[in-house]
């Protein structure tokens, strides 16, 4: 039996998809929860996985549920 190695999990996100759909900047966005506009970048990208705290602000901020923002992908490369 092989293991699934925790660096071949990740988590996607929809972030660009609403950030668009509702007209705003990276900036506007990182202002509304928080953060830099260099954190909404690099999630956007999927080179940054976001705290808990900060996955269910913007899934607030957006009116979502966190599971409608974010994906777990358990040992997918």
């Amino acid at each position: 039996m092989s293991r699934i190695k925790e660096e071949d999990d990740r988590i996607d996100n929809k972030v660009y998809e609403h950030r668009v759909l509702r007209h705003l900047s990276q900036a506007q966005l990182a202002e509304a929860v928080g953060v830099s506009k260099q954190t909404i970048l690099v999630m956007e990208k999927g080179n940054y996985s976001p705290s808990l705290m900060l996955a269910f602000r913007l899934a607030d901020y957006f009116g979502i549920e966190i599971t409608d923002l974010f994906t777990y992908r358990k040992g997918e490369k």
